[in-house]
């Protein structure tokens, strides 16, 4: 009889041991979904607080960005979904359902585009007015708008649709290379920019046009070649011009310069230099453009104009107003001889003639410049640089009645397009004016408060007396740029200083205090893109390069044209607060759409009804489900092994959390593992117990409410009033520890604060680190965002790597010796206590140092500040 009570005790035993193996066993696995779930439960914080600041506006991003952090945002609410899948032994099915619907919503947005409509890949302008924007792009739309409907003369030629753009792209399955490539882009980073820009034209120019596109192309090239030849001259030689006509270009936003022109092109190069356009595209200038205004990719095509070239004599600009100065409505006219290129490039300064806007006839003004160079034609194809001769140099490129012809043009076009107008023109070898393209102009007006500033003494004077481009004051470093290796290495707050403008300079236009350089026209390429950008500018200096060295300290008066040594104070005032870039435009919009389905929370209350997989509207719902799912899980374990095997433990212990430790591997010393509680002696996890070493602070200890001001203690009243109510099952209440002898995780919701300890703190020096983040607060925006400055003032002072967004921290310290982890790990507990009502305090900028000033030197008290 009793070997069978034996026996039968020793089958309990084996059974119980047996039971604990396999609960063991059980939560370790559910504790590894547990942690893939709380990683990335934190980058989905980090991602939702990046959208939030860049929904700001004030940092300039791209498509890509937008791209990346939605697939990432889904990403990680996947993985979080697949892993309380497997802590809930497969209970949510409705939480997968809910991830494809907003995962739908969300490539909804994502792969809107403007489909182009047209049928046709080649379009004479007879064919073309200026409602077929979408098909040919601004500039070839304006050209069939002069042509056929205001019978303004232009060059011969046609335009190539955008479905030619796209087919060829179709051909080479190109969409998706370019794409890849564009992934690679920092729109912070010029050479990155231009790596980017470097693979994808390679990938265009290396591509192969499709017959039917060549076929259609070559055919209307011949047709024109026939009709302007003559019968007795069949194999006239036409020599045409391609020119950019993206959808976009020409139109509210100028793309002044962003695009390439390819001009004087023979018949065999007709295909290749199509293809030299459309990589145009990608430039480093153009896609640099493009992120500053916002303009996804997806909206963009490349229609190319082929017009017969015009062996110019002269050619310029119009301006049916001046660009910034609404008291002034004449006509400007700019001339230069030759080809066009070196009046907008800023090559040359050019002649500029005003004329009155009710008597065309009447020249106001006449200023001839110094032209010693022109561009011309060669007769087999190309360009040359030639000198013009010396008689000429000084002389006008207008007679007074050319001057009057371009300024009834010019009147005839803003009259029809009612609204200010930028006008390029060329004169021929036969004295024909013709019309090269036509935008709208973009005016700027100066502040009604400032009229003239005087010479200001106190400051040496570097220039008089440059023509400004567009009003303002810089104040800044000089920063000479003299090649492409100084562009991509343009400081943060610097002055541009070149010797001849360039559209390039857009690269750094978002970096520059202000522009200045020896040669260049109000009526350039740049001073569009200046104008656009908001930039301060001064042209046409003619010393500045020679004057101002970089390095030099200077202020840029672009009201009156002065530039000044040092400093000057005076003058600071009038510096204008650049608008935030991005908002309003379509890559903005287009985030702001897509984070209606990942940042809003409408989810909060945990006992309410639809606090359910099927009332989950955004990803933050689903993370927040998750995330409070997923405790319950672990805690229904944990529980379950706390009442058959000690597994789970209360710790007692005076600090103000209800907190539980489970251990998964020598966390709590021998002999207290099947204990129901526990004290802080009975702990054996080395980061753990320097954590209670911070939180069980003498200071800590003392009773009694802690001083908050009277403001801020209103702020958080208001801030809770309009917050969702918290309920007595709020995330936090109970606090848990997962630890073992060398490593802690420890991740509480505590109020309305949120913070997640992870650290390994052992013999090995490479395997120790620290990883904190801490989130939220029971006070306004600012207040909050004050707060985690705050912290990471504190965590920069202790080692710590920090970085803050909007209201959260995110620090992490590693490969320090154990002794050293564990001082900074008895900080953090100390911080954690310290910053309960750190909020309340947050009453202006000065109570953040004061604040961490006080914690560093050991003063808890949060009596100041």
């Amino acid at each position: 009889m009793l070997k069978h009570v034996n026996s039968f005790r020793s089958w309990i035993v084996r059974r119980k041991a047996t039971r604990k193996d396999y609960l063991t066993r059980l939560f370790r696995f559910k504790y590894s979904a547990f942690r893939m779930l709380l990683e990335s439960n934190t980058q989905f914080l980090h991602i939702i607080t990046d959208i939030e600041e860049k929904l700001h506006g004030d940092e300039v991003f791209g498509i890509a960005y937008v791209r990346s952090q939605a697939s990432r945002a889904i990403f990680h609410a996947l993985r979080m979904v697949k892993n309380l899948d497997d802590l809930s032994d497969h209970r949510y099915p409705r939480l997968f359902e809910a991830l494809e619907r907003i995962e739908s919503k969300i490539q909804q947005e994502l792969d809107k585009r403007k489909e182009p409509p047209p049928t046709e890949i080649v379009l004479t302008y007879d064919q073309i007015n200026k409602e077929m924007v979408d098909w040919v792009g601004g500039k070839n739309a304006n050209l069939g708008e002069m042509h056929s409907k205001l019978h303004l003369p232009i060059p011969e030629g046609f335009a190539i649709t955008t479905l030619g753009f796209t087919s060829f792209l179709s051909h080479n399955d190109l969409f998706e290379r370019i794409s890849a490539a564009k992934m690679q882009i920092d729109p912070r980073s010029p050479e990155a920019i231009a790596k980017s820009s470097e693979e994808i034209q390679r990938l265009i120019t290396l591509a192969e046009v499709p017959a039917e596109l060549e076929s259609a192309i070559q055919s209307v090239y011949n047709r024109m070649r026939q009709r302007l030849s003559t019968n007795e001259n069949d194999s006239f030689f036409l020599r045409v011009a391609l020119r950019s006509s993206a959808t976009g270009e020409d139109s509210d936003l100028s793309f002044a310069g962003q695009y390439l022109s390819v001009l004087n092109v023979p018949p065999e190069q007709l295909i290749a230099a199509y293809k030299q356009v459309v990589a145009s595209l990608y430039t480093p200038p153009a896609i640099a453009y493009r992120l500053n205004k916002g303009i996804r990719d997806e909206d963009i095509a490349m229609s190319v104009a082929c017009l017969q070239m015009v062996d110019a004599v002269a050619s310029g600009v119009i301006y049916t107003r001046h660009p910034f100065n609404v008291l002034e409505n004449n006509i400007m006219i700019t001339a230069v001889w030759g080809l066009g290129p070196f009046a907008v490039e800023g090559r040359v300064t050019p002649d500029s003639y005003t004329v009155d806007k009710t008597d065309l006839s009447h020249i106001l003004s006449t200023v001839v410049s110094h032209k010693p160079i022109y561009l011309a034609n060669l007769p087999e194809g190309g360009l040359q640089e030639l000198s013009v001769e010396e008689e000429n140099q000084d002389s006008p490129c207008l007679t007074p009645e050319q001057i009057s012809t371009l300024a009834g043009y010019a009147l005839a076009l803003e009259t029809h397009y009612k609204n200010p107008q930028d006008i390029e023109w060329a004169l021929n070898q036969e004295g024909k004016l013709l019309l090269l393209q036509s935008r709208p102009l973009h005016v700027e007006s100066l502040e009604s408060d400032i009229h003239s500033i005087p010479l200001l003494s106190d400051y040496p004077v570097l220039i008089k007396d440059g023509t400004v481009a567009y009003p303002g004051v810089g104040c800044g470093p000089a920063f000479q740029v003299q090649s492409e290796e100084d562009l991509m290495n343009f400081p943060e707050g610097a002055i541009l200083v070149a010797k001849q403008s360039s559209p390039k300079f857009v690269l750094v236009m978002k970096k520059a205090q202000a522009i200045l350089t020896d040669i260049g026209s109000v009526a350039g390429h740049m001073a569009s893109l200046a104008r656009e950008f908001a930039v301060p500018t001064i042209l046409g200096t003619k010393i500045a390069t020679a004057t101002i060295p970089t390095g030099m300290q200077i202020t840029v008066d672009a009201f009156s044209g002065k530039v000044y040594q040092g400093t000057a104070i005076e003058l600071l005032a009038l510096q204008k607060k650049v608008e935030s870039p991005m908002k309003h435009t379509p890559v903005y919009q287009t985030l702001r759409k897509l984070a209606d389905y990942i940042v809003p929370l409408r989810l909060t209350d945990p006992k309410a009804s639809d606090f359910a997989p099927e009332f989950c509207e955004t990803l933050h719902d689903i993370g927040r489900l998750v995330h409070e799912k997923s405790y319950a899980e672990m805690f229904e374990i944990g529980d379950l092994v706390s009442r058959k095997d000690g597994f789970a433990v209360k710790l007692e212990a005076k600090i103000p959390l209800d907190l539980y430790v489970i251990d998964v591997g020598g966390g709590i010393v021998s002999g207290k593992e099947e204990s129901k509680k526990i004290k802080v002696d009975d702990i054996g996890s080395v980061p753990f117990k320097a954590v209670l070493s911070g939180m069980m602070h003498e200071a800590f200890q003392q009773a009694g409410p802690r001083p908050v001001s009277l403001s801020g203690f209103v702020s958080v009243m208001m801030e809770q009033a309009t917050a969702p109510p918290p309920t007595t099952d709020r995330f936090g209440d109970a606090s848990f520890a997962i630890i073992s002898n060398y490593y802690l995780n420890f991740s509480s919701r505590v109020g309305y604060h949120y913070s997640a300890l992870d650290s390994h703190c052992g013999p090995s020096v490479d395997a120790n680190y620290i990883s904190f983040s801490f989130k939220g607060g029971a006070a306004d925006y600012v207040r909050r965002n004050r707060r985690a400055r705050a912290i990471a003032l504190i965590l920069k002072k202790l080692d710590f790597a920090v970085n803050v967004h909007e209201d959260l921290v995110d620090a992490r310290i590693q490969k320090y010796p154990c002794d050293l982890i564990t001082e900074r790990l008895d900080l953090i507990g100390r911080l954690l206590l310290y910053t309960r009502q750190m909020d309340m305090l947050m009453q202006n900028e000065e109570s953040i140092p004061a604040l961490a000033k006080n914690f560093l030197a050991g003063n808890y008290s949060l009596g100041s500040g």
